[in-house]
């Protein structure tokens, strides 16, 4: 009997249903690309017949069915590095594009959301840590349902902390509000050190319920 196959995280690969295929995510720091990021990604996906390519629900560009020998070569051939989107980590943060482009954008998601990535992606941290941010209430990045979820105000960002979007739904409290972007890198900072700190091997929301609300705010 071989050797059952796990992920290889320090290279960003996922092993797969058939436990001999991996997935592999570049690191696009909130799913912005331009045409020569995608020309790379498709001659590597041609080069190594990766079996397909899928847009995530994370705004990522995911390589599918890649060979465990092709990992490095693909990696090499991108010149990119791994979206770290498996472990025990910050995951790249999630936005939609604000006021940058909609009409019912509040606030920058696009400028903030890189500045939290820049910061914070791929912190070690006691269970996995998903950020996301909305330029308005319609909340098109889900930010209610994620770890640490912003949404753009008039007048300023409300900041969401402790939702989930698994199988039991849990919306996110409300830490704060009308916060600048300054504040919001600060809070983040805090939130995520305190939860390092106390250590917990729990989701944000289930260590918030252990600590309790009140004494976590």
């Amino acid at each position: 009997m071989g050797v059952k196959k796990q992920n290889i995280p320090d290279k960003g690969a996922a092993v797969e249903k058939d436990m001999e295929t991996y997935t592999i995510v570049p690191y696009i720091p909130g799913g912005l690309v331009d045409p020569a990021i995608l020309r790379k990604i498709a001659d590597a996906a041609e080069k190594y017949q990766v079996k397909f390519i899928k847009m995530t629900s994370e705004h990522r560009i995911g390589l599918y069915g890649v060979k465990e020998a092709n990992i490095d070569n693909i990696w090499n051939d991108l010149g990119m590095g791994p979206g770290g989107h498996i472990g025990k980590c910050v995951r790249a943060v999630k936005f939609c594009t604000g006021n940058t482009v909609c009409k019912k954008g509040h606030q920058n998601t696009m400028d903030l959301g890189l500045r939290i990535d820049e910061a914070f992606h791929r912190m070690e941290t006691p269970q996995k840590v998903k950020i996301s941010l909305s330029g308005c209430t319609s909340s098109c990045a889900e930010s209610a349902v994620r770890d640490i979820g912003l949404i753009g105000t008039p007048m300023g960002w409300k900041l969401m902390v402790g939702g989930t979007c698994g199988l039991q739904v849990r919306k996110g409290k409300l830490l704060a509000e009308n916060l600048s972007d300054g504040q919001v890198i600060d809070y983040i900072g805090k939130i995520l050190d305190y939860y390092k700190e106390k250590g917990i091997q729990k989701r944000m929301g289930i260590f918030i319920d252990i600590i309790g609300f009140d004494k976590f705010s």
